[in-house]
């Protein structure tokens, strides 16, 4: 994987930030813990992205004719999203 460097411009209060989360021992140094911050961010674009499929799909396919209970209606969805979550990462 080819390394691109990058220019970065950050508030002194941001700067102080980053060195706490450093100085804490949850990262090696600046650039560790902005990776960090771009995987988190893709993960969470990712999640975002299921759900809003999830909710096309649901608008998509109109009115069911099968009257479930709210329980059965939250089991069924998390069965899918799980389902997803699988094919997404087998991708």
């Amino acid at each position: 994987m080819a390394i691109i460097r990058k220019s970065l411009t950050i508030t002194t209060s941001q700067e102080e930030w980053i060195k706490r989360q450093i100085e804490n021992g949850g990262f090696a140094n600046d650039s560790e813990y902005i990776r960090h911050l771009i995987r988190m961010d893709e993960e969470s674009n990712r999640e975002y992205l299921i759900t809003k499929a999830a909710i096309q799909e649901g608008y998509d396919s109109g009115m069911s004719p099968k009257a479930r209970s709210v329980d059965e209606i939250i089991q069924a969805a998390k069965n899918r999203k799980n389902s997803r979550t699988q094919n997404i990462k087998n991708v």
